[in-house]
């Protein structure tokens, strides 16, 4: 197997959903703190791009369903120091 080989978040979650409902296991979930750390790679890249967190919260909500603020990303925003780079998407 090549190392040369990537894969996408959404081929990582689809793998792990499948085989959870292989197990006969509910999906995984994770609480908004845990979210947001998950996320803060692209949260600070759309700071930086000038969006505020206003705008970034709206964007989780369109695309999950799911209800996220504002004061959800600031109060559990990871800065760049608490995150772990293994397997960073962003290469650094």
């Amino acid at each position: 197997m090549s190392e040369d080989h990537t894969f996408t978040a959404d081929q990582a979650a689809a793998a792990t959903t499948a085989m959870r409902m292989s197990l006969g296991l509910p999906p995984d979930q994770v609480g908004v703190a845990q979210f947001v750390a998950m996320i803060s790679d692209e949260i600070q890249q759309m700071r930086e791009a000038g969006h505020s967190d206003d705008d970034i919260a709206a964007i989780v909500r369109e695309s999950t369903g799911s209800t996220l603020d504002a004061g959800d990303i600031e109060a559990h925003y990871a800065p760049p120091s608490a995150r772990g780079r293994a397997g960073s998407r962003d290469g650094g």
